[in-house]
C-alpha cells in the first residue's frame, strides 16, 4: 500500500505512538540530513513474526544470525559491543545494570518506509493499520526527568585514567583508544517515546533510532554510520575529530574551518580510516579498499565532526553477516591495533559496554545492510528503572586529559538538555 502523506512529521511522531504499544518496535529517522547511500528518510518496524535473542557472546553468535535471516523479508534489531568476545579472545567482567541482549532481531510484522512523502505499508492490514496510525492522538505531555544522574568518574579520576592510559601509548602497546565513562540514574521512570522526541528536537541525527525490545529502551541520536552495504559495494564511515558549535555564525564558520585543519584531530581520524582499511580487506576483492572521502567535516546541532568514508567491493562468496563481523566492532570505538585497544578498555573503564558502541541497523530483503554507532544514546531498562548513557573521546599521544574530558561531556550535552528539561 503506497501514500501521498502531506504532513510527514505529524505523522511520525503518531506512528512511533502507535508502535510503541507493541512489545517489539523499532524506528530509523533520518531527519532530513541528505546521504546519498540512504534508501529511505524513515523506516518503522511494529509486532514481530518470528525474533532473535541471544544474551551469551560467543562465536556461534553470528552463525545464528546468519541463518535466522535466511529466506526473510526485512530484519531489524541490534549487536551490542560485547560480542566482541565472540570475535577475538576477549572476556567482559564489568557490571552490567541494563541486560540487553548481546544480539537481538526481529522479523516486523508491519513496516513502514517514508521517503520524501511517499509512505509505503507493507502489513496483513496495511489500510488498517494506516488508519488506526493517523486516529492516534498525540501524547502532548513534556518528557519529565526527576531522577539524580552519578557519573563512573570524577573530572579527577578521569584525568588520572588518562593518565594510565596515556603510559600505554607512550610504550608502543596503542596508538590510540576511545575511552568512555559512564552517566546513569537508578530509580528513575521515564516516558521513552516522549525521551524520543525530545532528543531529537534538540539533537536531529541523520541514524537516530528508537527501539524497544519488551523492557528495555534505547533512544539514540547517532550522528554515525558504523557500515553499509549498496549492491557490492561496502561503506564505512567513522567519525574521529569533534569542534564545539557557536552561536555567531562567523564564530562557527571559523570553528568548522579549525578543525577541518587540525592536526590531532587529522591524527586521530587517519588512525581510525587505516584501521577501517584493514577490516574491509577482510571482506574486499583485492585492490579495492579505497578512501572516497578524507577528514570530511559536517555539522550536526551542537558539534561539528570530522567523518572520513572508506568503501570496497565485497567478494560475492561473502554473506552479509560475515561482512559485518569481520569488521566488527566498529574502530571508531575502540582504537588501534584494535585487539590490544580493546583489552586496554576492559582494563580501564568501569562500566560493561553492552549495547553502548555496539550498531543497530537492518537487514533488506535485496541483500542490502545498513549499521550506526551506538553513540549520543540513552538505554533505558524500565523493569529496573535503570537510566544511562556513556560518551567517550579518543585519547592519542598529543592528547590534552582536560581537553578529553570536556569534548565527552560536550557530546552529552544533547542528553544532558533532555534529561534537564532545557
Amino acid at each position: 500500500m503506497t501514500i501521498f502523506l502531506s504532513n510527514t512529521s505529524t505523522f511520525k511522531t503518531k506512528a512511533l505512538q502507535w508502535a510503541s504499544h507493541f512489545k517489539v518496535c523499532c524506528v530509523f529517522d533520518s531527519h532530513n540530513y541528505e546521504d546519498k547511500y540512504s534508501k529511505f528518510d524513515f523506516l518503522l518496524g511494529a509486532d514481530s513474526l518470528s525474533e532473535l535473542e541471544i544474551y551469551t557472546s560467543n562465536v556461534q553468535a553470528f552463525e545464528q544470525l546468519k541463518t535466522y535471516k535466511q529466506h526473510k523479508n526485512w530484519i531489524l534489531g541490534g549487536l551490542a559491543y560485547d560480542l566482541k568476545n565472540g570475535v577475538e579472545n576477549l572476556q567482559s567482567h564489568h557490571k552490567d545494570e541494563l541486560n540487553f541482549p548481546d544480539l537481538f532481531f526481529f522479523e516486523p510484522k508491519h513496516l513502514l518506509i517514508l521517503k520524501g512523502k511517499i509512505l509505503s505499508i507493507s502489513s496483513p492490514n496495511a489500510k488498517e493499520i494506516y488508519h488506526q496510525i493517523i486516529g492516534v492522538k498525540p501524547n502532548k505531555k513534556l518528557f519529565e526527568f526527576t531522577g539524580q544522574l552519578k557519573s563512573t568518574f570524577t573530572q579527577a579520576q578521569y584525568i588520572a585514567t588518562f593518565n594510565k592510559i596515556l603510559t600505554h601509548i607512550n610504550r608502543g602497546d596503542i596508538y590510540i583508544t576511545n575511552f568512555c565513562i559512564e552517566f546513569f540514574a537508578d530509580n528513575v521512570a521515564i516516558n521513552p517515546v516522549l525521551a524520543f522526541k525530545k532528543l531529537s528536537e534538540i539533537s536531529p541525527a541523520p541514524f537516530a533510532n528508537f527501539f524497544k525490545w519488551d523492557d528495555k529502551f534505547i533512544i539514540s541520536a547517532s550522528p554515525e554510520r558504523f557500515l553499509a552495504k549498496r549492491g557490492n559495494k561496502i561503506i564505512a564511515q567513522p567519525i574521529k575529530g569533534t569542534a564545539k558549535r557557536n552561536t555567531d555564525l562567523g564564530t562557527d564558520k571559523q570553528l568548522k574551518t579549525n578543525l577541518q585543519h587540525d592536526y590531532k584531530e587529522q591524527q586521530e581520524n587517519v588512525m581510525i580510516v587505516d584501521l577501517l582499511r584493514n577490516d574491509l580487506t577482510k571482506s574486499a576483492k583485492a585492490s579495492t579498499v579505497t578512501v572516497e572521502e578524507l577528514f570530511g567535516v559536517y555539522t550536526f546541532a551542537q558539534v561539528h565532526q570530522m567523518i572520513s568514508t572508506v568503501v570496497c567491493q565485497a567478494k560475492p562468496e561473502l554473506d552479509a553477516v560475515e561482512i559485518i563481523k569481520n569488521t566488527f566492532p566498529m574502530g571508531s570505538m575502540t582504537g588501534a591495533p584494535k585487539l590490544k585497544a580493546m583489552q586496554i578498555i576492559e582494563l580501564y573503564e568501569s562500566t560493561k559496554r553492552g549495547v553502548y558502541s555496539g550498531a543497530i541497523g537492518y537487514f533488506s530483503p535485496d541483500g542490502d545492510f545498513d549499521f550506526n554507532v551506538i553513540i549520543r544514546t540513552m538505554l533505558y531498562n524500565a523493569s529496573k528503572k535503570y537510566l544511562s548513557f556513556e560518551v567517550g573521546s579518543a585519547i592519542t599521544t598529543n592528547a590534552n586529559a582536560e581537553k578529553e574530558y570536556e569534548e565527552c561531556l560536550l557530546k552529552a550535552e544533547g542528553i544532558l538538555r533532555v534529561l534537564d528539561g532545557k
